[in-house]
């Protein structure tokens, strides 16, 4: 039995260090991307790889339309750090909610660029009917905090990631704007009541099991 736990265990590590590793890789192109937007210089896939110090053959794997990669460094960039998010929020409970209403906040301030990108996203997974990884920057935030916390064990962190982050986003500004029809102050309203009943339902669970 103590076997089998530790081939999970090990399993879970690799599989957290690729996702990391994948992660750095995808923000090091974004990076490449913005230098050359700074420069005035074309954004390409390849170039912006060359910039980053990646294979092309990498880069291709992440992005394969340069005006996707592009319009999603630009989006990049003006993002937060996880440290301004979470400034004055005591505790884990407030400190996720914090981040998800920055997360729904942010597109909404950036209404016409983000359904610009995420219809150039569509194009590009049109053109190949391949997923490509989004940036994930809120899930990497969701994390953080839960590891910083330290009283959820691991096994239950990504019900509480996946959860929220389905709630908060671009995808959640659109969704209720668009389908449910509601003003920014209604929409704001009904993800933090969501989050909350999310947060406290899978941290409860948490630490009662």
């Amino acid at each position: 039995m103590i076997a089998k736990a530790r081939i999970f265990m090990d399993a879970g590590t690799v599989s957290r260090e690729r996702l990391d590793q994948k992660r750095r890789t995808r923000a090091a192109i974004l990076a490449g991307a913005r230098d050359l937007m700074e420069r005035g210089e074309p954004v390409t896939v390849a170039q912006a790889a060359k910039v980053a110090g990646v294979s092309k053959a990498t880069a291709y794997r992440y992005f394969t339309d340069p005006a996707t990669l592009t319009a999603e460094a630009g989006l990049a960039a003006r993002v937060a750090t996880y440290e301004e998010i979470v400034a004055g929020a005591e505790g884990l409970r407030a400190r996720l909610l914090a981040i998800t209403l920055y997360f729904f906040d942010y597109p909404c301030d950036n209404e016409v660029a983000f359904r610009q990108f995420l219809a150039r996203y569509l194009d590009a997974w049109l053109a190949d009917r391949k997923s490509a990884d989004r940036g994930a920057r809120r899930a990497v935030m969701f994390e953080r905090a839960l590891r910083e916390d330290g009283n959820v064990p691991p096994p239950a962190w990504p019900a509480i990631v996946n959860a929220l982050t389905l709630v908060t986003g671009a995808e959640a500004m659109i969704t209720l704007f668009d389908i449910a029809h509601l003003d920014r102050a209604g929409a704001r309203a009904t993800v933090r009541a969501t989050a909350e009943a999310l947060i406290e339902h899978h941290l409860g669970a948490a630490q009662a099991g």
